[in-house]
């Protein structure tokens, strides 16, 4: 049984961080954020789960869940973006971008 949950734990914590890792790379702020409550209670089930005692069963599912998260959360990734975007508007950031300021010219005051 703990070796399943650390199996678990680890693919959701991997999965988790690659999801985040593509939001923000590709700017989805709010889906960024949202993965951070999948990250912090995958790290507490590994945390409780690994100190002790660890059989070689247990170490085999707590290392084979790392490539079969990012594995899904690559393939997932698309699809989720494409999912949660259908029929909604992109926001209007363009108050967030600093002004555009003209190039200074040789000899114009500052």
């Amino acid at each position: 049984m703990i070796a399943l949950a650390l199996f678990a734990s680890t693919f959701v914590l991997v999965m988790a961080l690659g999801i985040q890792s593509l939001n923000v790379n590709g700017g989805h702020r709010l889906l960024a954020c949202a993965t951070s409550f999948a990250i912090g209670a995958a790290n507490l089930v590994v945390l409780k789960q690994m100190p002790g005692h660890t059989t070689g069963l247990e170490i085999a599912a707590y290392l084979s869940g790392g490539p079969a998260g990012i594995w899904c959360a690559m393939a997932l990734h698309p699809w989720l973006v494409r999912t949660l975007r259908r029929g909604t508007v992109p926001p209007d950031l363009s108050h967030c971008a600093p002004a555009p300021t003209s190039p200074r010219r040789p000899g114009q005051p500052d």
